[in-house]
């Protein structure tokens, strides 16, 4: 005779499927989670380098000199976080970069200028914003002034 009842086997089989089933649907959720966490972080590392690259090409600023403004030429090329280039302004030619560093939107980088058996560093320091260079040049003579370049 044939019992209507489901068996203690049947039972138990079915609770073993469940059991499974919810095991890798939290495997599945938990995958798709990092899946999405690694795109993120992709995604932002991405928009840093194309922030960076912007820094590329001529800026052009005005400085205050001793016969009023003159106007200052800065060439720069961003290779990952190292700066490289000129500026080109004031007096002889362009004079080369060192120390040049980018990270994000924040900008860093030496000149050193000779005159005659003199040396003069100038520390360049500040951020980029569309296209706008705002830098803070210090050393040299006077105070650390502002000074803000537009690319050309």
């Amino acid at each position: 005779m044939v019992s209507s009842r489901p068996s203690l086997l049947t039972n138990s089989y079915r609770i073993a499927v469940h059991s499974i089933g919810l095991y890798y649907r939290s495997v599945v959720m938990k995958t798709i989670r990092a899946s999405v966490r690694c795109i993120i972080v992709l995604t932002a590392f991405t928009l840093g380098v194309s922030f960076a690259a912007d820094i590329d090409g001529k800026w052009t600023g005005q400085v205050e000199g001793r016969n009023g403004p003159q106007s200052q030429t800065i060439t720069l090329k961003a290779s990952g976080n190292a700066l490289t280039g000129t500026v080109q302004g004031g007096r002889g030619g362009p004079v080369e970069i060192s120390n040049g560093t980018i990270d994000g939107n924040n900008v860093s980088f030496t000149v050193v200028r000779e005159f005659r058996e003199n040396k003069i560093t100038q520390e360049f320091k500040g951020a980029i914003s569309g296209g706008e260079l705002k830098l803070t040049v210090s050393g040299g003579r006077g105070d650390p002034r502002e000074v803000t370049y537009k690319k050309e």
